[in-house]
């Protein structure tokens, strides 16, 4: 009796291990894709527990959740003949896990290679002026290349970001240069818009006073008033007798010989 125990003792355990290896549980944000006698599932397994046949099946898991990859810094040549080092970071995640094993042998390493061979091709066909002021048309447009070259592997190329842009030193000096030149030229156009306009004002204002000689009688007064205000001293003005023809007072030829006297 007890070799016997033994032996079905032994086939229960054989069993369990057989059961537990047919027996595999995927997260959410797992899939399986199923091997047969060497032929893929039509359809992928999962989430929750999925049963196979071992060792007839075989179980790959794929993850579908956003993966994020940062390119290396890749040497770039603008349009401009401009050398610059530029790195972007990818988003991207499995839509087929079918595709994605079947199709390509490392989906990975195949979005890692079209990446940065997109990133050369399409910064070196645009000037540095437009790589450094057009970067949202210029990530979108990696985004759709990077796409279509991942679609038939089951990937989905969501969002790609140029991260950072070095220049060489004498680059920046340049830009810099040519940054404060911009400043200055549009604080002589300011300047120089607000004298014409000044110029305008003050045209305008010396008609209406050659239209009116009372008016300019009394902004001289008027100055005198405010000069008072501000100075607690005694300033004596000299009077000009054609301002007190502006204000309609008649002298006789006698208080004006007087005055000139």
């Amino acid at each position: 009796m007890e070799p016997l125990t033994t032996f079905f003792l032994f086939l229960i355990f054989l069993l369990v291990i057989w059961v537990l290896r047919c027996l595999n549980i995927l997260r959410e944000y797992e899939r399986a894709v199923v091997f047969r006698l060497g032929r893929v599932l039509k359809k992928e397994k999962g989430p929750g527990i999925v049963l196979i046949l071992w060792p007839i099946d075989k179980i790959i898991k794929v993850s579908l959740r956003v993966t994020t990859w940062e390119v290396p810094s890749q040497d770039v040549i603008t349009r401009d003949n401009v050398s610059l080092k530029v790195n972007a970071v990818v988003y991207f995640r499995v839509v087929d896990a079918i595709k994605a094993i079947v199709e390509v042998e490392s989906f990975r390493f195949a979005v890692e290679q079209a990446a940065q061979t997109g990133l050369r091709s399409v910064l070196g066909e645009v000037e540095l002026d437009d790589l450094l002021s057009q970067r949202e048309a210029l990530n979108k447009k990696l985004q759709i290349i990077l796409d279509e070259h991942t679609e038939p592997w089951g990937i989905k190329v969501s969002t790609v970001q140029l991260k950072q842009v070095d220049l060489p030193q004498e680059m920046q000096r340049a830009i810099a240069a040519q940054a404060e030149a911009e400043r200055e030229r549009r604080a002589k156009i300011i300047a120089a818009e607000g004298e014409f306009q000044a110029a305008a004002k003050l045209a305008e204002a010396a008609a209406v006073l050659n239209r009116e000689p009372a008016a300019i009688t009394l902004r001289y007064l008027q100055t005198l008033i405010e000069i008072g205000v501000e100075k607690n001293t005694t300033i004596v003005f000299p009077l000009p007798m054609d301002l007190l023809g502006g204000l309609g007072l008649k002298l006789s030829p006698s208080a004006s010989v007087d005055a000139k006297g």
